[in-house]
């Protein structure tokens, strides 16, 4: 009996022990990046490129992250003059992952010494370590065509828009598109779908945003997409959530051009649905995926 008692208690202490090693901590941060702007970006574009390797300096400096940047190539043409346009944005959530924004990021303008454009970023919030192996979903964006040779991230005004998506095992899907003008928009769950939850199937191969290629049932709710941009270069994010545990999308509505846009919401409340979710539901997983729209 006292043996079997010692052999309960030390179980106990492995479950206890093994609880704290696998918990996932998480911290407070203050983060700042200066970031000497190309000249061929945009405020915005640098604006947002120093935001997000200020995130990613906060959570290399605790958890180890490895740093990692996405190459984008913009080509545009002016007076029968080809241009191109090449920057690089850094990100990586290899382990860890920033999980709130505390207030709103402030940004400094400065020049150097040769009369280039500076930015200071300086951003708090919460960032979160990843103590288990991430889902391995596969997204990929295309353009103008449903195979996947079509991948891309830079598109011309009235390209259309298709994602491709698979995973693992099986799950719910959300999809947004957030535009420089701070608005959030829901791509997915499609407009007509009551419940406001998308399923998706282990290893089945998603070509979505395309009524030709969506899955049985789903053809008549399908809703198409086509990239617009009213000034000469647009900067959009799309932002990919999949979870094996069902969670409903935010709380949006109708815009301004009624059912010629997705329904959508403020960054500043889609931000806080997306901290919330990510805070209730730890095995949800999110990619980041970065558009160029040239007029």
């Amino acid at each position: 009996m006292v043996g079997m008692l010692f052999r309960l208690y030390f179980l106990g202490l492995l479950c206890l022990l093994s609880l704290h090693l696998f918990a996932q901590r998480t911290e407070k941060v203050t983060a700042e990046y200066v970031y000497h702007v190309p000249d061929n970006l945009s405020l915005e574009e640098a604006k947002q490129i120093a935001l997000e390797r200020a995130k990613v300096e906060a959570i290399a400096e605790l958890f180890g992250t490895v740093v990692s940047q996405n190459n984008f190539t913009s080509i545009s043409n002016r007076n029968g003059k080809s241009n191109t346009d090449f920057f690089s944005l850094g990100g990586s959530e290899v382990k860890g992952e920033w999980i709130e924004t505390i207030g709103e990021p402030r940004y400094f303008k400065t020049f150097d010494e040769q009369g280039s454009l500076v930015i200071r970023v300086s951003v708090s919030g919460r960032i979160r370590e990843i103590v288990s192996a991430k889902i391995d979903i596969k997204v990929k964006i295309l353009c103008n065509g449903t195979d996947l040779k079509y991948e891309r991230n830079d598109f011309r005004n009235g390209d259309d828009l298709y994602l491709y998506f698979q995973s693992p095992i099986d799950g719910y899907l959300a999809i947004y598109l957030v535009d420089d003008s701070q608005m959030a928009y829901c791509l997915l769950p499609y407009r007509n779908q009551d419940d406001g939850i998308y399923h998706v199937k282990a290893a089945v191969p998603y070509f979505l945003f395309s009524k030709d290629k969506a899955v049985d049932g789903m053809q008549m709710l399908t809703d198409e997409y086509v990239m617009t941009c009213l000034r000469e270069k647009e900067f959009n994010r799309i932002y990919v959530l999949f979870s094996p545990n069902p969670f409903s999308k935010a709380l949006d509505q109708e815009r301004q051009h009624g059912r010629l846009l997705p329904r959508g919401l403020e960054y500043k409340d889609f931000q806080r649905w997306l901290t919330d979710c990510r805070k209730h539901n730890k095995e949800m997983c999110m990619e980041i995926k970065d558009l160029i729209i040239n007029r």
